[in-house]
């Protein structure tokens, strides 16, 4: 399996760059590339990133700006980040309270363009610009990444956003003025890549197993997915119960066209709609319909499913309202499954840690909206909601995988807790339980199954 960093050495090939501006939110995408081939980035831009290994970056030196907000959990990774990259600029947008799923490019535009564009025009061009004799259309698909170009001047690799639903789309036309922006998408980066590979573990398969299971989903029942994202979920139920009529909702119009040509490339029979106008209620059984919508206000009529689920979405939108939501376009006497993270249990971690360090690293990082769940109070809000009979059961999730996205995504939050000499503990830690085949997380969540009363 190709790395991302041997999937961007062929991109560059490709488009016959020595040499790129490179802007991520997740800077796991790029972290090997930039520590083993510093020299092929001309200047880097991590924004509002919730995780940062600051050893990967430090070989850029003052190649690199970390930009933030006023305070939330990207502020403090990077504040905690700084120390190990020294010579990185440090940038703040007052009155800005960043998350993961913060939409940075329509919430501050003005400000992300203002400082990207001034920290990359600080350093020389790349001595490269793209061959146009090779990319004629524009855009196209290359060890797996896709990719659009926009504009002329120096080359900038946009790479995806986590969660934000517009993505860089806002701010393109402005930064093409400045660049040839290179904007890539694709199952192997950002939030698609690191949905996917959650969702491929086999502790998470068995936590949905368990949820579905316990719904006990009529035949050729029409089931909505709340949150969907990529609809890997999506895929991995339609395998168990290709009886079902599924649709998968989700806010984010990018990771709905990824899941969608994901779920293609496996024969499903997939349709897409951006708005619930153009379609009616009819799913035809063992396909797959993805929309665009609000976990808060549900594009549907009332009564238009038979069940519904919904996995780690809860955290992020007003949760009493998607509740009340959920419970609306369900039809009566119908289950409804909802998992949140849950951020008032510890997380753990297989490694022989002084207790010191591993009171660090075991908190949970407290990610969550205001008015949003990520703890046992879930239970109570689906009572409150008007679901009986419900069964709670909190769960222990295993990452296990140390070379995917999502164990990088967590190990690099809880390496950068640490102090220069609790890290080499860390490191050292990992390195044991590697070599014994060992190594492994657990990360607790709530769940939840109800009627409809």
């Amino acid at each position: 399996m190709s790395s991302v960093a041997d999937r961007l050495d062929s991109l560059f090939e490709h488009l016959g760059l020595d040499q790129a501006f490179i802007a991520t939110q997740m800077p796991g995408d790029i972290a090997e590339f930039c520590a083993s081939r510093p020299d092929r980035v001309a200047g880097l831009v991590l924004i509002i990133a919730s995780r940062i290994n600051s050893a990967a970056f430090a070989p850029l030196g003052d190649r690199v700006m970390v930009l933030a907000g006023e305070s939330g959990i990207p502020t403090d990774t990077a504040d905690s980040a700084a120390p190990g990259m020294p010579d990185a600029r440090q940038a703040r947008l007052a009155g800005y309270p960043a998350t993961a799923w913060s939409d940075i490019a329509v919430e501050r535009p003005d400000r992300l363009c203002e400082e990207v564009v001034g920290f990359l025009s600080g350093f020389s061009a790349p001595s490269t610009s793209i061959d146009a004799s090779t990319t004629s259309s524009r855009e196209g698909e290359v060890a797996g990444l896709t990719y659009r170009i926009m504009g002329d001047g120096p080359p900038l690799v946009l790479m995806p956003f986590f969660l934000a639903a517009s993505q860089w789309e806002p701010v393109l036309p402005r930064l093409a003025e400045h660049f040839s922006v290179i904007v890539l998408g694709g199952a192997h980066i950002g939030g698609v890549a690191m949905l996917e590979d959650r969702a491929s573990l086999p502790s998470y398969g068995d936590m949905l197993s368990a949820l579905v299971n316990r719904m006990r989903i009529p035949e050729g029942a029409a089931v909505l997915e709340v949150g969907c994202g990529p609809a890997a979920l999506c895929r991995q139920v339609l395998a168990d119960r290709p009886d079902l009529a599924l649709t998968g909702l989700d806010a984010n119009g990018y990771l709905l066209r990824e899941g969608a040509a994901l779920a293609k490339a496996t024969g499903l029979s997939v349709t897409t709609f951006a708005n619930a106008s153009e379609i009616g209620n009819a799913v035809t059984p063992g396909g797959l319909r993805l929309i665009e919508g609000d976990a808060t206000a549900l594009p549907f009529k009332d009564s238009s499913f038979d069940a519904l689920y919904s996995i780690t979405v809860l955290e992020e939108c007003d949760a009493d309202a998607a509740l009340a939501e959920m419970t609306r376009v369900t039809r009566p006497g119908g289950p409804v499954g909802v998992v949140v993270r849950a951020i008032d249990m510890p997380q753990w971690w297989n490694l022989d840690l002084p207790p010191a360090i591993a009171a660090k690293v075991n908190a949970q990082p407290q990610s969550v909206s205001p008015g949003a769940v990520a703890d046992r109070s879930l239970y109570a809000r689906m009572a409150a909601a008007g679901f009986r009979d419900i069964q709670g059961f909190p769960s222990l999730l295993t990452f296990d995988r140390p070379d995917g996205p999502i164990w990088t995504y967590r190990a690099s939050h809880a390496r950068g807790l640490l102090d220069t000499e609790e890290q080499g503990i860390w490191d050292r830690e990992i390195a044991a339980r590697a070599a014994e085949g060992l190594l492994f997380q657990a990360n607790p969540v709530h769940c939840a199954v109800g009627w409809r009363g």
